[in-house]
Order: structure tokens, then C-alpha cells, then sequence
């Protein structure tokens, strides 16, 4: 499977007790400003940034390349300036002007299920968006990784949220993960983490080998793990 699917690299800014947001949910800042020029690089070195329907709904994401130098240094390489955006949504009920549909110029990648209706299917594709159905009622993860080989896919930087995370490290669909830890705290046990879900046994644990560890500024750490 590992030949048949692209590289893929989670990318995630944590608190130190391990929360992705506060209970609230509503994006709360967490990375410093150095650390989104860290991000920005990765976007600008993926052929595609991809988020789950949570982040999707609940954060509207542009998911671009900010700098014009980067842009413009893709372009240079014969590639669009900015990496294809992908989303997994069991149900496609995005608004026709989010700016995941509309901020660009990006490719436009929706992967659903059958609770998305032909109707809400036509109002994205009216978008430009290419949109994909696999499975009835939960994405299948493995087809989509193997869909974006199929279309030149070949570095995916994943950026959320908790519960996408999981399944896909849960498949064995990952290869790096990024983690910026700032030197925060937000408690609140319904507060998301990097990875939700219905968790693992201990025995089951997705082991990590260090790679670096690098100061970030502001108090925060890089953390750059490969998934065994």
C-alpha cells in the first residue's frame, strides 16, 4: 500500500497537555508567528493540504501559501502556486462562498459519502470543486489516499483536525508528524487533542522515532517524529 499512496506528513500545534483547541472549539490561536512561517514552508512543499469536515465547517481554512516568494518558487518549479486542497466530509454541506472553495487559485479536492445529496454535489462542482464519492457512510481513508496517487499526488500535509488524525495514523496512513508544542495549558477533558477518537489499547500504541527537537521561539518546540 505504501507504493500506491502518497507521503504523508501530519502537521499539528498542540498545548503542553495536549489540546488542539479549547472547548469551545472555535480555533483558538495556538501556534506563534514564527511557527506559521514553519507551516507556510510545508504548504509550500506538499502537493496537497488536507483537513477533515470539523475543521472544514468549523474554521472555514484558506489552507494557501502566504508567502509570494513560495509562490512564486512553485511556480518556478512548473507547479500551480498554490497545493491542491483536499477535504473529508461525510456530509458536503459547505457553503458555495467558504473560503475553502473560493480562496486560491487551488484545486479543489472534496472526498464524501453518500449522505452528501446529487444536489449538494452539483453546487460544489458548480464551484470547481472535484468531488469524489467513496463510501456510504464514513469516508474510506485508504481509497482516498489511493485516489490522490492516481491524480499526481504525492506529498499530502495533513492539518486536521483530531478525529482525522486518528483514523489515519490509526491506518497506518502516515509517514511524519510535525508538532509544535507552545507553552500553553487549556484543560477541559471535551477539548480536542491531536488524536481523538475511540483510542488505542496500550499493546496497540502507534510507536515514534525522534528526529530533531528545535527551539520555536516564544517558549514554543518543533517536534518532528517519524511513525514507525
Amino acid at each position: 500500500m505504501k507504493n500506491e499512496r502518497p507521503r504523508v506528513m501530519i502537521n499539528v500545534a498542540m498545548t503542553v497537555d495536549g489540546k488542539i483547541d479549547t472547548t469551545a472549539r472555535r480555533g483558538a490561536v495556538i501556534s506563534s508567528s514564527g511557527d506559521w512561517e514553519r507551516v507556510d514552508r510545508l504548504r509550500a512543499e506538499s502537493d496537497a493540504v488536507l483537513v477533515g469536515g470539523r475543521t472544514l465547517r468549523g474554521e472555514d481554512p484558506r489552507l494557501t501559501v502566504k508567502s509570494t516568494t513560495l509562490r512564486e518558487a512553485r511556480q518556478s518549479r512548473g507547479q500551480d502556486a498554490n497545493p491542491a486542497k483536499v477535504g473529508i466530509v461525510s456530509e458536503a454541506s459547505l457553503s458555495p462562498d467558504s473560503r475553502f472553495l473560493t480562496h486560491g487559485p487551488a484545486r479543489v479536492l472534496i472526498f464524501t459519502t453518500g449522505r452528501t445529496t446529487p444536489a449538494q454535489i452539483a453546487r460544489l462542482r458548480e464551484r470547481g470543486a472535484e468531488v469524489f464519492v467513496l463510501g456510504e457512510r464514513r469516508v474510506d481513508l485508504v481509497a482516498v489516499m489511493r485516489a490522490l496517487y492516481e491524480l499526481g499526488i504525492r506529498r499530502v500535509l495533513v492539518e486536521g483536525g483530531g478525529t482525522l488524525n486518528a483514523a489515519l495514523l490509526r491506518l497506518g496512513l502516515v509517514d511524519e508528524l510535525f508538532v509544535y508544542v507552545a507553552p500553553l495549558i487549556f484543560a477541559g477533558a471535551d477539548a480536542p487533542t491531536m488524536a481523538d477518537g475511540t483510542g488505542l489499547a496500550s499493546e496497540d500504541a502507534i510507536r515514534l522515532r525522534l528526529r530533531s527537537v528545535a527551539e520555536a521561539g516564544e517558549g514554543g518546540l518543533i517536534v518532528h517524529y517519524d511513525v514507525l
